[in-house]
């Protein structure tokens, strides 16, 4: 994995793992994190403050500490139907409780606001340059999708999924589902098949809010450890894709053709 992440990074101009030394880190992790207009902004809100709690909780920090290197990078970015400017938060070693808390620091301060649309195809693609513009060389590299819907908007969600993976690279889902999605048996379950994939990749399931931060600290933990996740979570499919991968882009030319 960090050859492949190598090659890229020197493709691109940057200086190669072999000669990064002590910029290694364990994992390379982007957080994309769903701003669309299908949440409010109370849920909006409350998906902030549990990202930024995540960060923050000793569970999170010691799972950093018990790593090989003891320390990761993270970055973060927000995407409705494209991704919103301004909202990069740019890479940043998380070694320290200080340096947690710094990146929360961050975070909690940014406005909050939605957009229209849904593009989870745009958010791949965006984690997936900067695992690649990343000055940090690591064993793992992880892009953690969180959305409360199927993809509607931009190019179809499995290619961008298929070449991410490709380059070695990990697609994780955080899908929530407050309420009924556009996917008819279950977001949890399009994400499964058509938005996830890598060695160990796995899908999380919200259907309470306030089981937001409990369900992001969890997801994190087991990313950055690098474990298997339990029995309830939807691992990625061995046999072709049963969910329908397109089902939004075709209700929203349904929709516009009535």
């Amino acid at each position: 994995m960090l050859t492949t992440v190598a090659v890229l990074m020197g493709l691109s101009g940057l200086v190669p793992a072999a000669q990064a030394g002590g910029n290694e880190v364990d994992v390379t992790l982007v957080l994309a994190v769903d701003t669309s207009r299908s949440m409010d902004f109370e849920e909006i809100g409350i998906q902030r403050e549990g990202y930024v709690e995540a960060l923050k909780h000793k569970e999170f920090i010691d799972a950093v500490k018990g790593g090989l290197t003891g320390r990761i990078a993270i970055s973060y970015f927000e995407w409705a139907g494209y991704v919103v400017q301004g909202s990069v938060i740019d890479w940043q070693m998380i070694e320290t409780e200080a340096d947690a808390i710094a990146f929360a620091e961050k975070l909690e301060a940014r406005p909050i606001a939605t957009q229209r649309r849904t593009s989870i195809s745009t958010a791949i693609a965006q984690g997936a340059s900067m695992i690649v513009s990343s000055p940090f060389p690591s064993r793992r590299q992880v892009i953690d999708v969180s959305g409360d819907g199927p993809n509607n908007s931009g190019n179809p969600v499995t290619p961008a999924r298929d070449k991410a993976v490709e380059a070695g690279m990990i697609i994780n889902g955080l899908a929530i589902m407050l309420r009924p999605s556009d996917a008819p048996d279950g977001l949890d379950k399009y994400y499964a098949d058509c938005v996830i994939g890598g060695p160990g990749a796995f899908v999380l399931p919200v259907h309470k809010i306030e089981d937001f931060a409990v369900a992001v600290r969890r997801k994190l933990v087991l990313e950055i450890s690098g474990l298997s996740p339990p029995a309830t979570v939807r691992e990625i499919a061995g046999d072709a894709p049963v969910a329908d991968c397109l089902v939004g882009e075709k209700q929203w030319r349904d929709f516009f053709e009535r």
